[in-house]
């Protein structure tokens, strides 16, 4: 099944993730790793793009990135684009360097981002690149080296890395140290790469019940995070493609909203704007409103217009609803 359309706003956390065409090598030797970081830290300072975590495996790269004012697209798009062309005129190649699609997961920062940090910095040790921890403390294509102080990027943020470690440097650097140890032993590729039920459940624990059973929960593939934060950032993004359409699509939007509305109350369009305050007319009209004007993003006027109601109705609907 193809993966649906990005998600992003501007200080959403993404886990990203770029790979060789066809499982190809994207670099060749350490000059291109100089370079490809390189070309990061100028597009990162110029997007204002947070860079908390990457590492250059072979054939592919990690990032932990959170989406500046133009967005992760924009920020992917100027990185890439400039490094396949160096690489191509370089090595004297042509095609596509990397697979058409990179892959990008929205995170719930609170719950990930330990976890996350860890995974990305274990990534040359358990692919291999290193032998051990104490290697991959000098390894310089990741950004664990950052974070442990040998290797300086102007453009990473190390200070917003350690504070989800700790209140001050030393017992957060401690706190890091002890996790990336606890972490060596297991795999996450399941859990943070992974989709569907378990990114829905915010955590392993949750995936089982009592019983055995699975929690059901609202899920999607592009989004790591609890249920609540999967139908949140779903919300968002419904409201930013509805600001993107033109009127008339929206406006037939909301004409298949009210339609939807009256058919499951029982009630006929007419009934809804004759004025009248039966009821199931007013809950209706309330619902209505509120969902016209926040997610359609209708003006009160044009609301109460739809409604068949004032527009001074619309404000005390709209007030009411702020109250609660």
């Amino acid at each position: 099944m193809p993966r649906g359309a990005r998600l992003d706003a501007p200080g959403t956390l993404h886990h990203a993730m770029i790979r060789g065409n066809n499982k190809g090598a994207i670099f060749a030797d350490d000059y291109d790793r100089q370079d490809f970081l390189r070309r990061m830290g100028i597009v990162a300072e110029e997007t204002s793009m947070g860079v908390y975590a990457f590492a250059l495996m072979n054939n592919h790269v990690h990032m932990l990135l959170k989406s500046g004012p133009t967005g992760l697209p924009n920020f992917m798009r100027r990185l890439l684009t400039g490094y396949a062309l160096y690489y191509n005129k370089r090595h004297q190649r042509v095609g596509h360097l990397f697979q058409n699609r990179y892959k990008s997961i929205i995170c719930e920062e609170d719950v990930y981002f330990r976890k996350l940090v860890a995974y990305i910095h274990l990534n040359p040790l358990h692919g291999g690149l290193v032998s051990s921890l104490e290697e991959l403390g000098s390894y310089p294509w990741c950004s664990h080296a950052d974070l442990l102080g040998w290797i300086q990027h102007k453009w990473y943020d190390r200070d917003y890395v350690l504070n989800f470690f700790g209140k001050s440097k030393g017992p957060a650097l401690r706190a890091y140290v002890a996790l990336i140890g606890e972490e060596v032993p297991h795999d996450r590729e399941a859990e943070l790469d992974g989709g569907g039920l378990l990114r829905s459940q915010g955590s392993w624990s949750r995936v089982y019940a009592r019983n055995g059973h699975c929690e059901r929960q609202m899920n999607d593939e592009r989004i790591l995070g609890s249920g609540d934060f999967v139908q949140e950032m779903l919300g968002q993004a419904e409201k930013r493609i509805i600001r993107q359409l033109p009127l008339d699509e929206r406006m037939e939007l909301v004409r298949e909203d009210i339609n939807a509305a009256c058919r499951d109350a029982g009630i006929t369009l007419s009934n809804l704007r004759s004025g009248g305050r039966n009821g199931d007319v007013s809950r209706v009209r309330r619902q209505l409103a509120e969902k016209l004007v926040n997610e359609r993003e209708l003006t009160f006027a044009e609301t109460a217009r739809q409604l068949g109601i004032t527009i001074s109705a619309v404000s005390q609907i709209m007030q009411k609803l702020a109250q609660k």
